[in-house]
């Protein structure tokens, strides 16, 4: 009876290390501050873990080693209390001879070992803690600050071993870190309204934020049968006239055919290279032009942009043909709400 509530208890260690780490990993810190701030204790007690990624790595380390302390005096104890009861029925009662009889319990304690901690000790303590990981993280912090003062030294030794092997292979340190979905962040969004820490207006523009990688350049292109542009051999005369009958500051510039742009003016340039050498070919006058896919994504698109430092980029079809424009403004007044003028 002894040996199964020993082996019992090495399980439910087993259990607890794992539930642990994933609940420190998945819980959402922004629920941990909250309870922190509503003066419960052992969200005080967790917080500090959670929101130091360093502070998260050594939590992480201590559910390792209990973990594997758990497994391997698992293994020894169960071999040596349940390794010759399951070898004498093998000889006395199946026929083994001895030698097999040895080398068969082994196999069958081993199987039966690993068959019972893999449910009883991973997987179920596993689900549970990623379907609850706030409670099971809370449930979990003051058993894991003691793991943590018990295992510092071995956890030191172990974090710095890793380390070194890891820059000798070229690699560099990575930190846990809390990673959500996206319908995650916008239920968080929501608790964050509700719970009076967001102005409704403010909660419109983070979810706008949120779904903007759901956008595409195509959504928010404006189409290029809308477009003005001109040929890049168009007369200055001819330019000119265009420029003061248009509103706009850049204008796509095509060759060869109207959906081919090569370039933009900027009416700045224009006016600027007039007025100290006068008329100039629009060829001189035009800047490269950034071309961006039309199935690339909104949030993309800003980087991009900010990348090539530009405020416009033409939208292209698998076949390089311009099918639209997008610009920054276009982004930003998804992002904001506002309706686009262009």
């Amino acid at each position: 009876m002894t040996a199964w509530v020993t082996v019992a208890a090495l399980v439910l260690a087993n259990a607890f290390y794992v539930a642990a780490e994933f609940g420190a990993v998945g819980v959402r810190r922004s629920r941990i501050r909250r309870l922190a701030g509503d003066g419960h204790r052992r969200a005080k007690r967790l917080l500090p873990y959670v929101e130091d990624p360093a502070g998260l790595v050594r939590y992480i380390s201590a559910s390792q080693i209990g973990i594997t302390l758990a497994n391997l005096t698992l293994g020894a104890y169960a071999e040596l209390k349940f390794g010759p009861t399951v070898e004498e029925f093998l000889r006395n009662f199946v026929g083994v001879d001895a030698a097999a009889a040895t080398s068969a319990a082994e196999l069958v304690v081993l199987v039966c070992l690993t068959a019972g901690l893999v449910v009883f000790g991973e997987l179920i303590p596993k689900s549970l803690a990623l379907q609850h990981p706030t409670e099971t993280a809370l449930f979990t912090v003051m058993p894991m600050r003691w793991s943590l003062a018990v295992f510092r030294p071995l956890a030191a030794i172990l974090n710095v071993t890793g380390l070194f092997v890891l820059r000798l292979l070229g690699s560099s340190s990575g930190t846990h870190r809390h990673i959500h979905s996206p319908e995650e962040i916008e239920l968080l969004i929501a608790e964050s309204r509700d719970g009076g820490l967001l102005e409704p207006e403010e909660h419109r523009r983070l979810h706008r934020a949120l779904r903007l990688g759901l956008r595409t350049a195509r959504d928010l292109m404006v189409p290029y049968d809308r477009l003005r542009t001109l040929h890049v051999d168009t007369p200055w005369e001819q330019v000119v006239r265009f420029v003061v009958n248009t509103p706009y500051s850049r204008i796509p510039v095509h060759k060869n055919a109207p959906d081919r742009i090569v370039g933009t003016l900027r009416v700045r340039d224009l006016v600027a290279r007039y007025a100290t050498e006068g008329p100039t070919p629009l060829a001189r006058l035009i800047r490269p032009v950034v071309g961006v896919r039309e199935d690339l994504a909104a949030d993309r698109i800003i980087g991009l942009m900010r990348e090539r430092r530009v405020h416009q980029a033409i939208v292209v079809d698998p076949d390089g043909r311009a099918v639209g424009l997008v610009t920054i403004q276009d982004v930003l007044s998804e992002l904001l709400g506002s309706a686009r003028t262009r």
